[in-house]
């Protein structure tokens, strides 16, 4: 079943309800975003002549017209692409050319970025900038009905960071973002039909997954004027709207913190995940916000699914391994099975580190064009993703690192991870990053990267302290400062 039929639904049920605000405004109600979805499905199937299953790239900075295109593709079905809006534009055009997509749909502000991308590509997509005359046009184009699609039709391709080389497209089914929306109210979060889906973090990733569920009750998306994470904006829209949920990674979680003038007015919840989120800093967030938080450990190919530490967690303080559970990603969601294998798949047993794999409904087709890729990334019927992590007694999970990113020195696996959630204690340390650099005598050695607040003591004694609490075989070389990560 096509997933625009929430969106269909919401507007048959609820036409008056506001989908979308752009910062404290409403921009339009269900049954008006439905007519324009609708007309510019038709656009896209007429005038612009797509076919069943076409690329459709979304390179743009959070805007109201982002929902509009990307409900507008799956409205007409065909694929949508949303591609980050950060990358260089020798990235964009791999994805470009990768992906074959016939249009990308962008903002003004990316508009020139968008067209040497496309130039680099050598690709013959038309480039339609959203706000301007064309675009207009197209909303107004004469609608069409929703297209029908199966279950396993192709929904959102979602290029990979390309860690370990280019991105990979990882093909995103309806069925998977159906299971991914199941999942959200199952384990995350109950959306109430006044809520509010705020969208600081780039709706092209985990903020846009994640604006589905509270589409799915005819709630409203919360789009900030700027189009990006300011925090003077969003304690503001704290207090304009109701219900306010977000989706932030730990570092934009970290400068909530730091903004000490916001309160937190309306804000119910804040999902965190995409990388790691140190005890130290989450206490300080439970200290300033209360029970909010929500983690959840997912990956472009199990998007958002696949383990959730829920807010009951994070505050009950009187368990015994408290602690750890906030040092872990908590448990399997409930659309998933997930294991932990050694290196040639056999489950491990609890307090053993190996491989992390996951099973179910909702994890990727495979990837784009990649058949090879795919089938050693989803052998045996799991995939395989790559981190390391280990199960304790009751289910929960902690990680360990991307198993390329492990450090091997004199014989002895050191994770950067544990030496970074070590450097977050020290009170000076704003940010922390740990690599493994060659040694002639220990094969690999960790060394430190930090960022400083001002007055901090010197690297040598923040070195020194850090050490003090760790083995003699994972204790850093060396530290450095450095300005920015």
């Amino acid at each position: 079943m096509n997933l625009n039929q929430l969106l269909v639904r919401a507007a048959r049920s609820f036409p008056n309800r506001v989908a979308i605000s752009h910062g404290a405004a409403d921009y339009c109600d269900y049954g008006t975003l439905a007519r324009r979805v609708a007309g510019l499905a038709g656009a896209m199937r007429g005038s612009i002549g797509l076919t069943d299953n076409d690329r459709i790239g979304l390179f743009m900075t959070n805007t109201p017209e982002y929902l509009e295109t990307f409900h507008g593709a799956l409205h007409a079905g065909l694929t949508a692409l949303p591609i980050n809006n950060k990358l260089h534009e020798k990235e964009l055009a791999y994805i470009i050319d990768d992906s074959g997509a016939r249009v990308v749909f962008t903002t003004p502000d990316l508009a020139e970025k968008a067209a040497s991308g496309l130039e680099i590509a050598g690709s013959k997509a038309r480039v339609v900038v959203v706000g301007e005359a064309e675009y207009a046009d197209y909303l107004n184009a004469d609608p069409i009905e929703m297209v029908d699609r199966g279950d396993d039709d192709l929904a959102w391709l979602f290029y990979t960071s390309g860690t370990t080389g280019n991105p990979k497209g990882a093909m995103l089914s309806h069925r998977n973002l159906w299971e991914m929306t199941l999942s959200y109210f199952l384990d995350v979060d109950r959306v109430p039909v006044n809520g509010a889906a705020l969208h600081p973090a780039p709706m092209s990733h985990g903020s846009g997954f994640y604006g589905i569920p509270h589409l799915a009750v005819g709630a409203r998306q919360v789009v900030p004027e700027t189009g990006s994470f300011d925090p003077s904006e969003i304690f503001e829209l704290f207090q304009k709207h109701e219900e306010v949920s977000l989706f932030a990674a730990p570092t934009m979680v970290k400068r909530l913190i730091g903004h000490n003038s916001g309160e937190i007015g309306n804000l119910r919840t804040v999902t965190y995940g995409g990388g790691p989120m140190y005890v130290a800093d989450l206490k300080q967030a439970l200290d300033r916000f209360g029970s909010k938080f929500v983690q959840i450990y997912g990956q472009g190919e199990s998007p958002m699914c696949i383990t959730v530490l829920p807010r009951e967690d994070h505050v009950d303080t009187e368990h015994p391994r408290y602690e750890e559970r906030l040092g872990s990603v908590g448990y399997a969601q409930s659309v998933v099975d997930v294991k932990v294998v050694d290196g040639n798949d056999n489950t491990l047993p609890a307090g053993e580190v190996g491989e992390i794999l996951v099973n179910g409904a909702v994890v990727m087709q495979g990837y784009w064009n990649r058949p090879d890729a795919s089938a050693d990334s989803l052998r045996g019927g799991w995939l395989h993703t790559g981190d390391m992590g280990v199960f304790d007694s009751d289910g929960y999970l902690t990680l360990k690192d991307r198993s390329k990113d492990m450090i091997i020195s004199g014989g002895f696996n050191i994770f950067p991870v544990d030496l970074e959630d070590e450097l977050a204690k020290e009170a000076d340390v704003v940010e922390a990053a740990v690599i493994g650099v060659p040694s002639e005598r220990w094969g690999e050695t960790p060394v430190g990267f930090i960022t400083l607040k001002e007055s901090a003591r010197d690297c040598d004694t923040i070195r020194d302290a850090v050490n003090s609490r760790l083995g003699k075989t994972q204790r850093l070389a060396q530290l450095h400062v450095i300005d920015e990560m």
